[in-house]
Formats: structure tokens, C-alpha cells, sequence
């Protein structure tokens, strides 16, 4: 019988003699590996946390103690130490357990974290909410080198190092976002760990200082704040943490023993602990990147299921269209938020070194920084996932929509995005761009419409969002010369006589297939491709309440708010409108085919919805 079998909660894990835990670790990753392999998931970031987790558990007392992780997709072990072992199976399944920290999902979850730079406010949340009720617990945050590089994780540090109450964090450096990182604080990072014969230096000389007592302090003080190289920890030192590191994130025994002393601490600390992403299993080590988030995969052949398809996604046609535009226009630049590859624009990185830039986990600041370039002539094209859009809500109003800067978005991972997540579905991003003055927002149906709305708006000089769904494209042939679409202007695919269709972006194909269910039923069903979410098509609005009665619109978006709704503020109460989309809740985690069956956006499933309606009135 396996050590993890006898594990059902952290309590289990205090009682298994020390020597074994190393044993426990191989069998948590061989757990990890294997159900990842049929579930896909976030394996390498997993794999190399597994010792952390297992120290963590080891030493503190969950839930009493609370653990927040910062990202959540490195928190696999934690689940299987919390009570989910046995359904642990069921990984990112629909109606099986989330691949991130859930509140709902376990008492042992007690911040939900799927996107990053959040653990750092919410343990101060705790850590005051546990002062106020004058109790002793503690709270532990763990999170990454890349999430730490998030305003928002900085404007945590500065509060508690302000506050001064007992929290401990964890940075867990492995030297990578989702991919590589970059920027000023992992090049400090990277020094920490270059110092190597320095830090023990480091540490005589303060010992010597400590002797001499108050002026020894005061020579420490004055040592620390000139002498940063000697002293790597200076930068949290001086927002008010004790920092302490770097140390071996996989020597789980001394991580035990430094964890148990640390407990004891007062204050703020903060503990750089070095670890290796994909750490246990060869392929992940040598690929962190390929193996961060996945499909599911053969472990001997190491085959994943995205390598064995070859059909292009919506996002590789953007990145490669973008290329070939720019090929042309020295004005053109790309600018993402930690996601080259998955946004496709590793391609154009090495195309165009000097007009791309990654800005790591900050997408505030991509958008700011993109505001300024179209400020000052360039033509930059801001890529970012939809989910992730939604942090930028403010600038994309304050510092693009009102100055009306020509800034392009590509906003990857919209729609149903799967088995990530009610964190990560990119359903909310035609509700609040197109409440934005200014802003002109295009959803293609395909390929080839993706290629001429991005050929379009690098035209225009409005700011301009494109939304596009994290799928393979229809598979058409490319068109080779790129047209331009007039602004507003919707596609009449076919012609109708009782009821339109008004179908956005890749929901259109999805329409043009339920319509023989319908026609069928003695219904005669025209379909249009809106393409514009704003402006909506006012001519074509007028000529349907015209000839017609019924309208319906179909969005893989909330309907509250959503491209529905901008429909039924343009027509008056002669048409009846039915508006199909997915409902004013988050979307759990399960495949897109799944959820798409389950929210009723697939066309067997909207055309029974129509018949319904026209036909019984519901």
C-alpha cells in the first residue's frame, strides 16, 4: 500500500515517520504525472512545488492555519493532502474537481486562486481578520517569481511590510512565468542566486556588526542600504520583511527544519525557497514551457495531443497575419503579459526582436504602455487573454477609450475556454468593451475574417478589440490578399423570411449548422454574421423590423450586458428578440464540447431553442 493512500487530510500526514516523506513526495508526482497524462493540466509548475507542499503541510496545521497559493496551478499536491485523493481522477473534468484552489470545493482552499499577484492582499486580509479576533494562527502565502513582478502583489508587500503583523511568504523561484521571465525584479532575483561565496560573507560580517551592538546596528543599517550586492535580500528588507534565503526548494528536510523555526518568528517574513519547474520528470525538466499547461498525453512517447495535430489555431493566424502586415509597417508592435506562446507571438519575437516586448504578469501595464505608443505614433497590438483583459478594466477606459488612443487588442481565449475554468472563461469581454466610448470591437467567423479584421484595424485610429476563441480554425484556405471591412457592416449569409439569426464571431458556424433543423420544422431562417459588436449595423436592424418579427442572437458570452443586449437597446417592441448566450453565472471547468452541450450553444440545442420559441411561445 502507498504512504498517499494513507493520507486523507494534513493531520495524516504528522503521523508518518520523517525518513518516508521523501518516499511520499516520489508518489504524489507519480500520482501528479499520471493523471495529468489523461486529464491534461498544469504539470511541470505542480511537479516542482511537491517538497514545498509537503513541508508546508508537514509543519502547519491547515485549516487552521491557511495556506494561500499564488497560482493555484501549482497546488496539486495540496489537493491530494487535503481529503481529494480518491478524486483526484476527476482533475479538470466536468463535474470533477478544479485544477486551481476553490472556496466551494474544500475547507483546505481558503482563497480562490486562478489568476496571479492576488495571495499577497488576501493573506493580509486574513492575517488581520485573525489580529482583530485576537488569535494566534498563522497565514502562510506561496507564490511564484513571476506572480511577484504583479502590481498588485507589490502593493501587498508594501502593506504588510507597513502593517508589520505575522505573515509568511513564500516565494517560490523557479526562474520561469508560464514562460520565461523578464524584467527588473527577475534579473534581481537572478542575482540573488549568482552570489553564491558572497552570501556567506554576508552572513560573517552581520554577525561581526551584531557584536558591537548599537553601532554595530547602525553600521548594519548603513551596510544594507549602500551595499545591496552583499546584501540580496535589501529590496524586502526594506518594505519591512525578515528575508531569509535563498535556500533548496527540493531539500525537503531542511525546508521541514526551516519551516519549524520561522514558525516561531514575529513580524513579516519572507523565505526564498529555489525550485525546479517540472522537477521529477525528465520531459518537464527540460521543457517547462511545453509541459506547463496540456492536454493529455502518452508518458513514453511524451506525445502531446497539441503536437499531433497540425491544423493552426485561431491564434497562430493572428500571430502569422500580424507578421506578414508588419513585414511592411515599421510601426507595428507587439506587446503581451507573459503569454508569448500561448498568444502565438513567439514567431514575431524572433522576426521582430526590437518591436516586441513581453511585460511579464502585468497587464495594466501593457495596456498603459501600449495607450503611450500609440500616443506617440507607433501602431502597437496588445495581445492579451480575455480573462486576463478583465484586469486592465481601467485602463482600457482611462488611458485608451478616452483618449482614443489607436491601440489594437487581440483578445485571445474568448469564449469557452474549458477545462481552466470558471477563472480563465474569457465570457465577459464583449459586456464590458463595449460599454467603452471610442472602442470598436470585431468578432471574425473564421480564419480568413480574423486575417481582414486585423488588416483592418491597424487602418483605423480608433482603439480596437479583437475577440477570438481558443479553438483550431475552420480550415480554410488562406486568403492571400488582405481586404479591408467596412466599419459596422454585418455579412448576410442567407436569406430568411420568419426569423433571423444574428450570430457573432465563432458562433456563426455553430447558427449556419442548426439551420436545416429548423427549415425542417417549416421555419424559414435567415442568418447574419454581425461581426461588430460596436458599432452594431443600425441599416441592417432597419431593414429586418421591416420584413420580419423575430430576431435572435447567439454569443458565446454572458447574455447580461452581453451582444444581445446591444440589440435589444437599437429595436423597439414590434420584434421579438430571443437572446441566446451563456447565463449571468460563472462557467465551471469541463471541455468546451461539454459546456458548450450543457449551456445549450450547440446547434441541435439552438435550433430546438428557436422552434420553441416561435412556435410555443417559450
Amino acid at each position: 500500500m502507498r504512504i498517499l493512500d494513507k493520507i486523507d487530510n494534513p493531520s495524516d500526514l504528522k503521523l508518518i515517520r520523517r525518513e518516508l516523506l521523501t518516499k511520499l513526495v516520489e508518489e504524489i508526482r507519480e500520482e501528479i504525472i499520471n493523471t495529468v497524462t489523461k486529464t491534461g493540466g498544469h504539470l511541470a509548475s505542480s511537479l516542482g512545488a511537491t517538497e514545498l507542499i509537503v513541508a508546508l503541510h508537514y509543519v502547519f496545521n491547515a485549516p487552521e492555519d491557511k495556506i494561500i497559493f499564488d497560482v493555484g496551478h501549482q497546488a496539486y499536491a495540496h489537493k491530494l493532502l487535503t481529503g481529494r485523493r480518491d478524486k483526484f481522477k476527476t482533475l479538470r473534468q466536468l463535474n470533477g474537481i478544479s485544477g486551481f484552489p476553490t472556496r466551494d470545493e474544500s475547507e483546505y482552499d481558503v482563497f480562490g486562486t486562478g489568476h496571479s499577484s492576488t495571495a499577497l492582499s488576501a493573506a493580509l486580509g486574513f492575517a488581520v481578520a485573525r489580529d482583530l479576533r485576537k488569535e494566534k494562527n498563522k497565514i502562510i502565502a506561496v507564490i511564484g517569481d513571476g506572480s511577484i513582478t504583479g502590481g498588485l502583489a507589490f502593493e501587498g508587500l508594501n502593506n504588510i511590510g507597513h502593517l508589520g503583523t505575522d505573515i509568511i511568504v513564500i516565494l517560490n523561484d523557479n526562474e520561469m512565468f508560464i514562460s520565461y521571465r523578464v524584467g527588473a525584479i527577475a534579473s534581481y532575483l537572478t542575482r540573488i542566486l549568482t552570489l553564491g561565496l558572497v552570501k556567506s560573507v554576508e552572513k560573517k560580517i552581520e554577525k561581526f556588526l551584531h557584536r558591537l551592538h548599537y553601532i554595530g546596528l547602525y553600521l548594519l543599517r548603513i551596510a544594507k542600504r549602500f551595499k545591496l550586492l552583499f546584501f540580496p535580500g535589501m529590496l524586502f528588507e526594506e518594505m519591512g520583511f525578515a528575508y531569509l534565503g535563498p535556500i533548496n526548494g527540493h531539500d525537503l528536510y531542511n525546508m521541514i527544519d526551516i519551516l519549524n523555526n520561522i514558525k516561531r518568528m514575529n513580524g513579516p517574513v519572507l523565505l526564498h525557497v529555489i525550485t525546479q519547474k517540472g522537477k521529477g520528470y525528465k520531459p518537464a525538466e527540460k521543457d517547462p514551457i511545453k509541459f506547463h499547461g496540456l492536454s493529455s498525453f502518452e508518458i513514453e512517447k511524451n506525445n502531446l495531443e497539441n503536437d499531433k495535430k497540425k491544423v493552426k489555431t485561431y491564434s497562430d493566424v493572428f500571430s502569422d497575419t500580424l507578421i506578414e502586415i508588419a513585414e511592411k509597417d515599421d510601426k507595428i508592435i507587439a506587446i503581451t503579459a507573459a503569454m508569448s506562446e500561448g498568444t502565438g507571438l513567439v514567431n514575431f519575437a524572433k522576426r521582430f526582436p526590437e518591436r516586441f516586448f513581453d511585460v511579464g504578469i502585468a497587464e495594466e501595464h501593457a495596456l498603459t504602455f501600449s495607450a503611450a505608443l500609440a500616443a506617440d505614433g507607433f501602431k502597437p497590438v496588445c495581445v492579451i487573454y480575455s480573462t486576463f483583459l478583465q484586469r486592465g478594466f481601467d485602463q482600457l477606459i482611462h488611458d485608451i477609450g478616452l483618449q482614443n488612443l489607436h491601440v489594437v487588442l487581440g483578445v485571445d481565449r474568448a469564449g469557452i475556454v474549458g477545462h481552466d475554468g470558471a477563472t480563465h472563461q474569457g465570457i465577459f469581454d464583449v459586456s464590458f468593451l463595449r460599454l467603452i466610448p471610442n472602442f470598436i470591437v470585431m468578432a471574425p467567423k473564421d480564419e480568413n475574417e480574423l486575417r481582414n479584421m486585423l488588416f483592418t484595424a491597424l487602418q483605423l485610429r480608433n482603439p480596437v478589440a479583437i475577440r477570438y476563441p481558443r479553438e483550431k480554425v475552420v480550415g480554410l484556405e488562406l486568403n492571400k490578399d488582405l481586404e479591408f471591412i467596412e466599419i459596422g457592416k454585418s455579412e448576410l449569409i442567407i436569406e430568411g423570411e420568419d426569423v433571423y439569426i444574428l450570430g457573432l464571431g465563432n458562433m456563426v458556424q455553430i447558427c449556419k449548422e442548426s439551420l436545416d433543423i429548423i427549415s425542417k420544422n417549416g421555419i424559414k431562417c435567415g442568418l447574419v454574421n454581425i461581426r461588430f459588436v460596436k458599432p452594431i449595423d443600425n441599416e441592417l436592424l432597419k431593414n429586418l423590423k421591416k420584413k420580419i418579427k423575430y430576431i435572435v442572437t447567439v454569443e458565446e458570452n454572458v447574455v447580461t450586458g452581453g451582444f444581445g443586449s446591444a440589440i435589444r437597446e437599437l429595436i423597439d417592441n414590434n420584434v421579438k428578440i430571443l437572446s441566446i448566450g451563456l447565463p449571468d453565472k460563472f462557467i465551471e471547468h469541463g471541455s468546451q464540447t461539454e459546456l458548450r452541450k450543457k449551456y445549450g450553444l450547440t446547434p441541435d440545442l439552438i435550433a430546438e431553442r428557436i422552434i420553441n420559441w416561435i412556435k410555443n411561445g417559450v
